[in-house]
């Protein structure tokens, strides 16, 4: 593939001496540490010449964490940080980090109150998000797509992306009929993008490889060139396969006419990044 540029939209790096992984089990493949040396050989053997890197802990010192990681490792080109959005002085806090940080997104998906997001008290951090021109993440559930579909239509200034496609149950028919249904209307709103990532460890027991490129048509066909943004979900990912398995599977599942924007300049246009 000749992409002049390729960026994986999202990413993670951390720490779990820090203290604030809290999802992390003990004993997990994923509790160490994992930074920019265990990545960037495979990441640059694939073509990758960019990460974006995204938040895994709430609270705002991981947010400082990756920011300083960022700054020691040019390739990182963006940063989807964490803050308080129910903070009083939430629209302050994303205006500090509105430099370092292209996006912001809370860990909407575990919530007891699965349309938090939609609380009056965070207006303000989400209307100075929309001024900043700062990409809302959603990170979410299928069960919650429609609340961020509601959200859209509420703040249509502010540029929202769907992380993980909003976690099919891929492979299970019923489950997914439900998701097709809540993601199309979500894709009607010219607002909401949706990322191709995390997909392979939502497959279900018994879910085939043909099931996840009929996931991934779906998502072509909703999004088209314009809205649909590629990336890996590493570290996670190595829970489900190899960073070589994923993106040669996105590559043959997305039509080629579309590589150069769904692979690379999508993640650029739609988080504001200026490479030149």
């Amino acid at each position: 593939m000749a992409d002049t540029v390729l960026i994986d939209a999202h990413q993670h790096f951390w720490d779990p001496s820090r203290g604030d992984y809290h999802w992390l089990s003990p004993g997990s493949p994923l509790d160490r540490v994992f930074g920019p040396a265990d990545l960037i050989d495979q990441s640059r053997a694939h073509g990758v010449t960019g990460t974006i890197l995204v938040q895994a802990a709430e609270t705002e010192a991981e947010t400082d964490y990756m920011i300083a990681l960022a700054r020691a490792t040019p390739w990182v080109v963006g940063i989807v940080g964490w803050i308080d959005l129910a903070a009083p002085d939430a629209a302050a806090r994303v205006a500090q980090r509105a430099g370092p940080c292209v996006g912001l997104r809370p860990m909407l998906q575990d919530m007891a109150d699965r349309e938090w997001i939609l609380g009056t008290a965070l207006e303000p951090a989400l209307c100075a998000m929309a001024d900043r021109c700062m990409v809302f993440d959603a990170l979410v559930r299928p069960d919650q797509i429609a609340a961020i579909t509601r959200l859209a239509d509420r703040f249509p200034g502010l540029t929202i992306v769907i992380d993980h496609a909003g976690k099919p149950a891929i492979g299970d028919r019923a489950a997914e009929a439900v998701w097709r249904s809540a993601i199309g209307e979500a894709a009607l709103r010219p607002n909401i993008a949706c990322k191709l990532s995390g997909l392979m460890t939502e497959m279900t027991a018994g879910a085939t490889e043909a099931d996840l490129v009929a996931t991934i048509a779906v998502l072509v066909d909703l999004f088209g060139p314009d809205r649909l943004i590629w990336g890996s979900d590493w570290p996670v990912l190595t829970l489900a396969g190899r960073y070589g398995d994923w993106i040669d599977l996105c590559r043959r599942s997305v039509p080629a006419a579309q590589h150069s924007a769904v692979f690379g300049a999508n993640a650029l246009r739609i988080y504001g990044i200026d490479r030149g």
